[in-house]
């Protein structure tokens, strides 16, 4: 059997619970990618709060994207706002 593939809104927030704990990063980085491309200036990923596993992957994985300026916590909603350059 085949993996399901399906398309994600590009929008100013992806919400990455719905996906496999071990896809998260490559999801995240090509919903960044795409959200760059289409000309967006800030997006969210919503992680969650947890032990803080998944927030510590994200924001590793933003340090390596020369597209991204910088971004922030938003704690209250176990999520990591991204500023594109």
């Amino acid at each position: 059997m085949g993996e399901e593939l399906f398309e994600v809104p590009i929008e100013a927030a992806i919400d990455l619970h719905a996906f496999l704990p071990a896809d998260v990063r490559d999801v995240a980085r090509e919903y960044l990618i795409a959200a760059h491309e289409r000309g967006l200036t800030e997006v969210r990923l919503i992680h969650g709060r947890g032990r803080g596993v998944q927030r510590a992957l994200i924001q590793q994985m933003l340090a390596t994207l020369d597209f991204v300026h910088g971004w922030r916590d938003d704690a209250h909603l176990g999520a990591t706002i991204v500023i594109f350059r």
